[in-house]
């Protein structure tokens, strides 16, 4: 049975490409590879791919990229994407948090270099943090970056960007303690929110382990991760520069340990 991410995300696929923050592609592909000059044809996993605006962008400057989702539709639109733009993508559908076996060739006309990736991207909450009712947060989002570390050469780069919780707690308050929205010995967020998406408002229900960079960098070196640099990852405000408090995204540049 599709969790609920899975559903909203199938639901919400039409509509995901019209919301603002997926008007900058070009120029985050741009500053992935600012920061990784890559070889031609480098392989990259994108993991969490969503509609494929990165790993299309990507393939179209060629380089050889395995998209993984969770949602059906969302890999539909990302199918439509790459046909549209004539490029080869190797699109796969399955949970982040589950053991995956991406090993094997991509096809013929897409050999992988060995059998790990050169390079890794999980863009945009790719994944990381969607949690669901009932789900231990560190588990969920530890199990999606073990899946990455486990499919990376030594020494590859893996770009991430995930809330900032910095920002989230600073919007705190003790009444959403007492109304049970936030705990703050846990760090997890649970509450209803209404979006504003481009196919009309919904409710949403959220729950988040929301993660300051001290925490993340930890987790990310125990899921085998040296995390170099950590910048502001706000989409249309990439750079390296110093994470603000109050953006929404943070960004974390690592690479894999051994």
């Amino acid at each position: 049975m599709a969790n609920a991410w899975q559903q909203f995300f199938d639901s919400h696929a039409p509509y995901y490409d019209q919301n603002p923050f997926t008007q900058n592609t070009v120029a985050e592909v741009d500053f992935f590879l600012s920061l990784f000059p890559l070889s031609a044809g480098a392989s990259i996993l994108d993991m969490g791919c969503g509609t494929g605006r990165h790993a299309a962008e990507l393939a179209k400057r060629g380089y050889q990229v395995t998209g993984v989702d969770i949602s059906d539709g969302m890999l539909g639109e990302a199918r439509k994407k790459a046909e549209t733009m004539g490029v080869s993508v190797r699109w796969v559908q399955a949970d982040a948090t589950q053991r995956l076996d991406l090993h094997s060739p991509i096809s013929a006309s897409l050999p992988t270099k060995g059998d790990r990736f050169d390079a890794a991207i999980s863009l945009c909450e790719g994944g990381f943090g969607l949690i669901g009712q009932g789900e231990d947060a560190e588990a969920h989002d530890r199990a999606i970056l073990d899946n990455i570390a486990n499919h990376l050469k030594p020494n590859a780069p893996f770009l991430l960007t995930t809330l900032n919780g910095y920002q989230v707690i600073r919007q705190m308050k003790d009444e959403f303690i007492e109304a049970g929205r936030f705990d703050p010995a846990t760090m997890v967020s649970n509450y209803e929110d209404q979006w504003d998406l481009p196919e009309g408002p919904r409710v949403v229900k959220i729950r988040e382990r929301l993660f300051i960079p001290p925490e993340m960098v930890k987790i990310l070196r125990e899921s085998g991760f040296r995390c170099d640099r950590v910048f502001g990852g706000t989409a249309g405000n990439w750079g390296q520069r110093p994470l603000s408090l109050d953006e929404i995204e943070a960004m974390y540049v690592c690479r894999k340990v051994g």
